[in-house]
C-alpha cells in the first residue's frame, strides 16, 4: 500500500510524503503506482515552477516535499490529495492517506 503522508500547518498544507508501492499489480506494470508517480512529479515540479522553491527529498521508494505556507502552494498540495483521492475510489485499498499537522 502507497503511504501518502500530508503535513499541515495552521490549515495549510506544507507539504507531503510519498512512500511504497500500491500491490495492484507488478512492479512496472501497477497503473495506480503510475498514476501516483506522475501526480507526485508534476505537483514538485509545478512547485518548484511556480516560485515556491520546494524542499525535495528523493530516497529508495520514497519522496517528501515541504514547502513554506503559502496558500497558492497548500491548494496545489490540496489537489494531490484530492486526487489521490479519486485514484483511492478507483483502485481500492492501494493508498493510505494521512494528515500530520507540524
Amino acid at each position: 500500500m502507497i503511504q501518502a503522508k500530508f503535513y499541515g500547518s495552521k490549515g495549510n498544507l506544507v507539504g507531503f510524503r510519498i512512500s511504497g508501492h500500491s500491490g495492484y499489480a507488478e512492479r512496472g506494470s501497477d497503473v495506480a503506482c503510475a498514476a501516483v508517480s506522475s501526480a507526485v512529479q508534476l505537483t514538485a515540479n509545478m512547485l518548484e515552477g511556480l516560485g515556491h522553491s520546494p524542499e525535495i527529498k528523493v530516497d529508495d521508494n520514497v519522496i517528501e516535499c515541504r514547502v513554506s505556507p503559502d496558500k497558492d502552494a497548500s491548494r496545489m498540495i490540496e489537489v494531490l490529495r484530492e486526487h489521490f483521492g479519486a485514484i483511492l475510489e478507483e483502485f481500492p485499498k492501494t493508498i493510505k492517506i494521512t494528515i500530520s499537522e507540524v
